[in-house]
């Protein structure tokens, strides 16, 4: 993830509230006839060149770099007193 400011593209009113959605893979073996799993490896992740981002007010799921970009295109500037967040 960039150290950069998000804004959501979609609801245009979230800023701060996000979730990272990462991929991974687990393969494994069942028998045919019973559906139990014989065999289970362990999960990999997947690589991904840009993780996905989910606003957590109304939902839009994007990758990264469009929260960003729409960040850039309408930055918010901090008015005297208002705290920051890390």
């Amino acid at each position: 993830m960039q150290p950069m400011p998000y804004f959501c593209p979609n609801c245009r009113s979230n800023r701060v509230k996000f979730s990272v959605i990462s991929s991974y893979s687990q393969s494994f073996m069942k028998d045919a006839i019973s559906g139990e799993v014989h065999e289970m490896s362990e999960p990999v992740q997947m690589s991904q060149s840009e993780p996905s981002i989910e606003c957590l007010v109304c939902h839009f799921v994007g990758n990264e770099l469009r929260f960003v970009k729409q960040a850039e295109r309408e930055p918010r500037t901090q008015s005297a007193g208002s705290p920051t967040y890390r």
